[in-house]
């Protein structure tokens, strides 16, 4: 039991590093137009970013898939670029008219950008381990788990600024997606693979 709480609250300290909050921030601009009504479509969201993460630790940690770290390392911000960018350009939009399988693809697709990045890490963690799967979705477990805190803390946020502060949903997508560009833009100029 105590393996299993090991890869738990790794997966939990992998989103809530403060020193690499890329993973925060894909949440943030992921989620940030949505509020407690859309929980359904949240939660959903934010588990299939967890299913490609997952995917793809999968793949690279039995030697599946090779990818070069620096690309990946860059790509990461570049995902959440295009998403805080897509915030901004569909701000004050219902997010209820967003075209769900899209959204789901395009989340899967980051998810696996996302779990390449942590790849060689957990490989050398999970290398004396006969069985890398079931530490791989303790992990994953782990994961869900601190995404649906940071998600569920950012919900509480919005609807503090948009109820008490009176602030449009429309001003805060911009603010918050624009904050965050702001964030990510050092991140692809430090990570640059030209």
């Amino acid at each position: 039991m105590s393996e299993f709480w090991l890869y738990f609250k790794l997966g939990i300290t992998h989103v809530l590093d403060w020193q690499a909050y890329d993973h925060v921030l894909f949440l943030i601009v992921l989620t940030v137009a949505y509020s407690f009504e859309h929980w359904k479509r949240i939660l959903g969201l934010v588990t299939v970013f967890t299913i490609g993460h997952t995917l793809s630790l999968i793949l690279a940690t039995y030697n599946i898939v090779h990818v070069n770290a620096n690309l990946v390392e860059f790509l990461i911000p570049v995902t959440i670029l295009i998403t805080a960018l897509f915030n901004v350009f569909t701000a004050g939009k219902n997010p209820k008219g967003t075209k769900m399988g899209m959204l789901l693809f395009s989340t899967l697709f980051f998810g696996l950008i996302h779990g390449l990045g942590f790849s060689n890490y957990f490989r050398a963690i999970s290398s004396n381990t006969s069985s890398k799967i079931i530490p791989l979705l303790e992990f994953a477990l782990g994961i869900e788990a601190a995404q649906l805190i940071v998600v569920f803390l950012l919900l509480i946020i919005s609807f503090v600024i948009q109820t008490i502060f009176r602030f449009s949903r429309r001003d805060w997508v911009l603010v918050v997606s624009s904050i965050v560009i702001g964030m990510v833009i050092p991140m692809l100029l430090r990570n640059k693979i030209w």
